[in-house]
């Protein structure tokens, strides 16, 4: 278990990074070593974003000294999705098995936590977004098939895609944790365009299925400060309340995007049209 902490910045500040501070402040790169479990404590909303690569051995969800906590579900929710092999993941003796691009979502008050491999030769990969929670709402396994699916784009305008919603409020009850799964059809490579903001919630976007030796390049920034950051495959992004967050690759991929904050409305968006970014 490892962990590290990344503090919020104003966005007059973010104007005067250079490429390499901004990599150190919002990128995450090493979200998935064998045999561990790595967090990144986020204080825009206090979201952490992890990975956990069980092998041989399982892997306990442990807390840290940042919570402040007997257990690390004392006063959080997590979400789970896996991106590699078959995944088992106990709590509190109650076992869930999690196939590639399958989602758990784990109430606040579970105390014991333990996530391992079906196949230590094909190990699970869990990418993980866990927020603070006030509720204690069931635990959830939810599929693709449970996912609430839009389909929208184009391929004349290269962002033909599917969204997937695994933990939004019609699907999964929460505290304010959301995820889902976007999906880029072949020959789309443009992601959430037109970019927006949310001054309620904060979210982080990880890219996967990135082909090998290609990469996307993720915008954020204030719409008329935009800044960019070049991603290679399985790297993760925090993205500010303030800033855009929107993406295009040298290849069609697929990416994770997690929200937490006081409003639990997807659609809940200030859209800012392709001719007004800067």
């Amino acid at each position: 278990m490892n962990w590290e902490l990344r503090y919020a910045a104003h966005p007059a500040d973010v104007k005067n990074y250079d490429t390499q501070r901004l990599r150190k402040e919002f990128l995450i790169e090493d979200l998935f070593q064998a045999g561990e479990v790595k967090m990144v404590y986020s204080l825009y909303d206090r979201l952490i974003v992890g990975g956990a690569v069980p092998t041989k051995e399982a892997l306990k969800l442990e807390t840290f000294e940042e919570l402040k906590a007997d257990h690390y579900l004392d006063r959080r929710e997590i979400g789970f999705i896996n991106v590699g092999g078959p995944a088992k993941i106990t709590a509190d003796g109650e076992s869930y098995e999690l196939g590639f691009k399958e989602a758990l979502y784990l109430g606040k008050g579970n105390k014991e936590v333990v996530m391992s491999s079906v196949d230590p030769s094909k190990p699970a990969r869990l990418y993980i977004n866990s927020a603070p929670a006030h509720h204690k709402f069931p635990n959830k396994k939810v599929t693709l098939k449970d996912a609430e699916v839009v389909v929208l784009g184009s391929l004349e305008t290269a962002n033909h895609r599917q969204i997937n919603k695994l933990m939004v409020n019609s699907v999964v009850e929460t505290c304010q944790l959301q995820m889902g799964m976007t999906e880029l059809k072949p020959g789309s490579v443009w992601n959430t365009m037109p970019a927006h903001t949310h001054n309620r919630r904060m979210e982080a976007y990880f890219y996967f299925e990135v082909p090998e030796d290609q990469v996307v390049c993720h915008f954020m920034g204030q719409p008329e400060e935009t800044r960019h950051i070049w991603m290679k495959n399985e790297q993760a992004v925090i993205s500010p309340t303030w800033s855009i967050h929107s993406g295009a690759g040298t290849s069609n991929y697929t990416f994770i995007w997690g929200m937490a904050g006081e409003n639990l409305d997807y659609g809940d968006m200030d859209v800012r049209q392709p001719g007004e970014l800067r």
